[in-house]
């Protein structure tokens, strides 16, 4: 088979004044194209970007960017959380698992599509590598398809596979993928949140964990533990020792029994090696993977996921700072509303007690224009490095109590004087 490739700088050549461009994301960041693209700011007006969470630090430090493009994001990632909080980007709040239809029904239409792909195989094929999520609907949906092809972008199973015939234009690079090691960021506050999680974890448990340091933490302590799955939306490094030592076999789970589920994965080399064609992971569709009615069908679906903060009734801040956009809506409620529905399944908020200024976390209200990103209806389990606070079936003031438990005792008596000017009682 003959492949015509060109350059980045020839292909990026397509997108005009006006229009939108989809980016690829995660360790799927097409950091040649995209710079390729950047170089053009000056001859560039108005083009909107729209991507979930991109890798690469200074990618986006682009001279005069707001006057050549606008960023509007899915999900925000540190690399573009000043632009999106500036006049420059936005944020659009949505479920992971809705973004396709976003692109399926035109609400976001897409002109362009920067992907980052393998190599062909010998029958044409590529693959969308370390992420599918939202990228096989990109793909499916824009006008145009400019294909980043890595040697060293790992060939996945499942729904990312597509064929040349569905690009437009091949651009051949052979670079490293971004690394990211939460494990290096685990500490003793998340190693003891990590231990109160597993002691919730039941073998034969189904789980899915957040991104960061404490569920890597929670992973490492899972080392006794028998019979577990994985259905996820990411994962990272710390899955790989549990299924060397057996731990994670996926024996027990009704949906993909056998297999680890998930959207995408970002680590080290060592994970992008594990998922290169490994038939023991599938990367499907975001709006599968997250879809309630698959993760319940899960027994025993175990959901791990973070706050910035958290009320004394449980309601859940997991995307803003005030109004500070930080991040995004992005699975939590997808997975928290399966694990809740799941037989013997158990949604868990885990999060530090305090910020690393010691502020406490857990506060009596949100901060003035935080966003509600897991309503206090949904919430069960709060783990910090205090312990457990279960919250299902508790009226507001038994809430606060549970809460303040587990809040750290340099706050405890601002929060309890909170409560009884708020219930009248403590």
């Amino acid at each position: 088979m003959v492949v015509d490739y060109s350059t980045a700088e020839n292909a990026v050549k397509v997108i005009k004044n006006g229009q939108r461009v989809f980016v690829h994301g995660s360790a799927s960041t097409p950091m040649n194209l995209l710079r390729a693209l950047f170089n053009r700011s000056r001859e560039l007006k108005n083009v909107e970007l729209v991507s979930i969470t991109t890798l690469g630090e200074d990618l986006f430090n682009v001279r005069d960017f707001g006057e050549s493009f606008f960023m509007n994001s899915l999900f925000v990632s540190q690399n573009v959380r000043e632009i999106v909080n500036g006049s420059h980007g936005d944020y659009i709040p949505v479920f992971l698992s809705e973004i396709p239809i976003l692109f399926d029904k035109g609400i976001i239409s897409l002109d362009v599509a920067l992907i980052h792909v393998s190599e062909p195989d010998k029958h044409g094929f590529c693959s969308l590598g370390t992420s599918v999520d939202i990228a096989r609907s990109a793909v499916k949906n824009a006008k145009h398809i400019i294909a980043q092809v890595n040697k060293q972008m790992p060939r996945t199973h499942g729904d990312g596979i597509i064929h040349m015939s569905e690009i437009h234009t091949l651009v051949r690079v052979d670079e490293a993928l971004p690394e990211v090691n939460y494990g290096n960021r685990e500490d003793e506050t998340a190693m003891i949140i990590g231990r109160y999680c597993a002691e919730l974890i039941e073998d034969r448990s189904t789980l899915q964990m957040g991104i960061g340091a404490i569920p890597d933490a929670v992973l490492s302590c899972l080392k006794d533990h028998k019979d577990l799955g994985i259905h996820t939306e990411m994962f990272s490094d710390g899955v790989i020792p549990l299924v060397e030592r057996g731990v994670i076999n996926n024996k027990f789970k009704k949906k993909h029994r056998g297999k680890i589920v998930t959207g995408f994965a970002i680590g080290t080399r060592k994970l992008y090696d594990f998922v290169d064609d490994n038939p023991q992971v599938v990367f499907l569709e975001i709006d599968y993977v997250n879809d309630t009615k698959v993760i319940r069908a899960n027994p025993r679906a175990v959901s791990i996921n973070s706050a910035l903060e958290i009320d004394l009734t449980g309601q859940v801040c997991a995307d803003s700072i005030g109004t500070y956009q930080y991040s995004g809506v992005g699975g939590q409620i997808d997975f928290m509303r399966g694990a809740a529905l799941s037989d013997g399944g158990k949604p868990i908020i885990a999060m530090a007690s305090t910020t690393k200024n010691g502020e406490s976390k857990i506060v009596p209200f949100l901060k003035e224009g935080a966003g509600v990103v897991t309503t206090r209806a949904h919430v069960h389990f709060v783990v910090t490095e205090y312990g457990v606070a279960y919250l299902f079936g508790k009226n507001l003031r038994q809430r606060a109590m549970a809460l303040i438990a587990i809040s750290h005792p340099l706050h405890r008596e601002w929060l309890e004087k909170e409560v009884i000017k708020r219930f009248g009682k403590y």
